[in-house]
């Protein structure tokens, strides 16, 4: 399917803040938009929907949707657009069919029903009451209606924020099944680095009011000088590795980075020889010079220094390790830097504490 554009020329002032955007979007398939509190986020999707007062100019695929200088302005309700709010904002007197049947009605997408019951699981839930449903249940009937009224365009506004951990991780793989089955350019809100490493391809970086970086999601993970913004201690890398075995007793699975071994603490059911992307903080690799023994850490990988960055302004250096088709980021004190000797060019084990399944396909 052929990316859609998205271009944005305006500025809203909402009660002294000031959202200044100006930014072409090439989307396929979920784009994060991440940053702090207080970046915009929000208001960036509700200025898009047409529900917040924008001044300027907001154009998809060629329709424009307002200009400010020749006065067009397609109301909310005209624009071709899916919503999905923390809370699920369901009919409560409605059962979960009921809720679905309101969209198809509006949209004549009868014949998409039985794909959209289907991808979200809601099956087992159509005669129930909405008021009965659990909280990541009310959104995957939430995300099924809004997919039923055929939206060329999705808007995710942090959906999995009212959620409790096991319920999020529950709803994870369904999120991440429909927004690559269905095929709708999406713009997702979050504040939850596994949701975007796990859900979005591309990031979109905000803070005060203003866009800071689009690009590749494993490639701004990386950048340095976005740490302010996308969290010091959340840094790291995306890996892509393949399932090797599994280990039944320990609820382990065993995998293969780059033609080394690693264990890692198994999160759903996977095949040998199944695709996988990890993501590795910087700050759960340490270093070592020479083949540790005696720790609880499980997983110790050869590689080679590439780089070192060092934070003046902190305890604080990053070490990239060259593994060879794949790289790693460690976070270690300039002391250990310095204490190691630590260069371009030695060889180091890479001792990585913990690292989490971000995508079943990589």
């Amino acid at each position: 399917m052929p990316d859609s554009s998205l271009d944005m020329k305006f500025r809203l002032d909402h009660g002294g803040f000031d959202l200044d955007i100006d930014q072409s979007l090439n989307l396929s398939g979920a784009m994060a938009v991440f940053g702090p509190s207080g970046a915009g986020k929000s208001s960036l999707l509700r200025a898009i929907a047409g529900l917040e007062p924008a001044t300027g100019r907001i154009a998809f695929d060629g329709s424009v949707w307002q200009n400010h200088e020749t006065g067009q302005y397609l109301r909310a309700h005209r624009r071709p657009i899916g919503m999905v709010f923390q809370d699920a904002r369901l009919f409560p007197h409605l059962t979960v069919a009921g809720n679905l049947n309101y969209a198809i009605r509006r949209a004549q997408s009868q014949s998409l029903r039985d794909d959209v019951v289907d991808a979200l699981d809601l099956q087992p839930l159509l005669d129930r009451r909405a008021q009965a449903l659990s909280g990541g249940e009310r959104q995957r009937v939430a995300l099924g209606r809004t997919l039923l009224t055929q939206p060329r365009l999705l808007l995710l506004d942090e959906p999995l924020s009212s959620l409790d951990t096991d319920r999020k991780t529950d709803i994870l793989p369904y999120l991440d099944v429909t927004l690559r089955s269905f095929g709708i350019p999406a713009l997702y809100v979050t504040h939850s680095v596994e949701e975007v490493t796990q859900l979005c391809q591309q990031t979109l970086v905000m803070g005060g009011g203003r866009v800071h970086a689009v690009g590749p999601t494993a490639e701004i993970l990386e950048r340095l000088d976005l740490e302010p913004l996308t969290g010091r201690f959340e840094a790291g890398v995306l890996v892509n590795a393949t399932v090797v075995g599994q280990d039944t007793r320990y609820h382990l699975t065993q995998i293969d980075v780059d033609g080394h071994r690693m264990t890692v603490p198994s999160t759903a059911p996977m095949q040998t020889g199944q695709d996988v992307r990890l993501r590795i903080r910087a700050r759960d690799v340490s270093l070592a010079l020479s083949m540790p023994s005696g720790l609880s850490i499980q997983n110790a990988i050869p590689g080679t220094v590439t780089e070192i960055v060092t934070d003046a302004d902190s305890a604080f250096a990053e070490v990239v390790i060259d593994l060879g088709h794949a790289h790693l980021r460690s976070r270690v004190t300039r002391k250990s830097v310095d204490q190691m000797k630590l260069q371009n060019g030695l060889p180091v084990f890479a001792l990585i504490k913990s690292a989490s399944f971000d995508h079943s396909e990589s």
